[in-house]
């Protein structure tokens, strides 16, 4: 990149940068075979935050959490948490992490399981707690081969949580729970955070992203090409739906601002770069009726930016 160049990724507001942050991807690349899944990814989390981790699929984002982790080696770069490397870190309790899949043991119940992975590390949360935290209580004298896949996803909940660590690594976390069930997921993970721990997740649900992350970074082709709030993401596609009932008469399309234009039965969908002008000219065309404006949601800028 040749100098004054701007970097291709959108920015926004960084969070200041303490003294250690809890993790760290610097310059991090990993290929498999001929296919680069991690391209010179830099990534810092900093204490408390909540942060997204989208893009679509094959954008990276399992490779990078796996070179967070240790569990992938990186061809170029390092991940360091809270300034140890990963393993150490994970020894150290600091770090709990689940995956988006991953075998259980048979034949154990779920509280031998928990008990005894809550007892290799130094300072776990108490089995009860543990429990009554991944919400499978009723579930504690269960075999784990005889669980549902949501219940199976709540008991790896329950090991990621175990040693009461200070960041939260969770790869597709809901992937498997029913609505229901992810809304009791987030209510804990929000109790997590109320804490001071620091949460970074991966999802392909827009709206857990939106709901309950104060930082999304997004994710394509194994860069980050963007990363702010939920407010700043939806920002860079600058397009509003106006919405009015059919007017007769107007040249839709070649209204300012309209970049499309879809019709749904007496419904008219303009979609504008500018919904004050758009709605300016309805309004001086007589066109006005039942008139709704309605701002890019995270879908719209997270299909945009990763289209672009």
């Amino acid at each position: 990149m040749s100098h004054g160049e701007q970097d291709p990724a959108i920015y926004w507001s960084t969070p200041p940068i303490p003294s250690v942050e809890v993790m760290q991807l610097t310059h991090v690349t990993k290929r498999f075979g001929p296919v680069t899944a991690v391209d010179d990814l830099s990534l810092t989390l900093s204490p408390g935050q909540t942060v997204a981790l989208l893009g679509p699929n094959g954008a990276g984002k399992s490779t990078a959490i796996g070179v967070l982790l240790g569990l992938i080696p990186p061809d170029a770069g390092t991940a360091t948490i809270f300034g140890l490397s990963p393993e150490r870190a994970v020894r150290a309790g600091r770090v709990g992490a689940m995956p988006q899949e991953g075998g259980l043991i048979p034949r154990v119940t779920v509280r031998e399981l928990v008990a005894f992975v809550a007892g290799t590390y130094p300072d776990p949360l108490p089995v009860p707690e543990i429990l009554a935290t991944a919400q499978i209580t009723e579930l504690a004298g269960r075999r784990l081969d005889k669980l549902s896949g949501g219940q199976a996803q709540r008991v790896r909940f329950a090991v990621a949580v175990a040693g009461d660590p200070d960041l939260l690594v969770l790869d597709e976390p809901t992937a498997a729970l029913d609505v229901e069930a992810r809304r009791e997921f987030w209510d804990s993970m929000r109790g997590f955070a109320a804490r001071g721990t620091t949460i970074l997740f991966s999802t392909h649900y827009l709206e857990e992203a939106d709901e309950n992350a104060d930082r999304i970074v997004v994710v394509n082709q194994g860069r980050v090409i963007a990363d702010g709030s939920g407010a700043d993401i939806k920002k860079t596609v600058a397009l509003t739906t106006v919405t009015v009932t059919s007017p007769p008469g107007v040249a839709l399309p070649e209204l300012p601002g309209v970049t499309s234009v879809e019709v749904r039965g007496d419904r008219v969908h303009l979609r504008s770069v500018d919904s004050d002008a758009t709605v300016l000219a309805l309004a001086a065309a007589g066109a006005v009726r039942d008139l709704e404006v309605t701002p890019a949601n995270l879908e719209d800028a997270f299909l945009r930016l990763v289209r672009s």
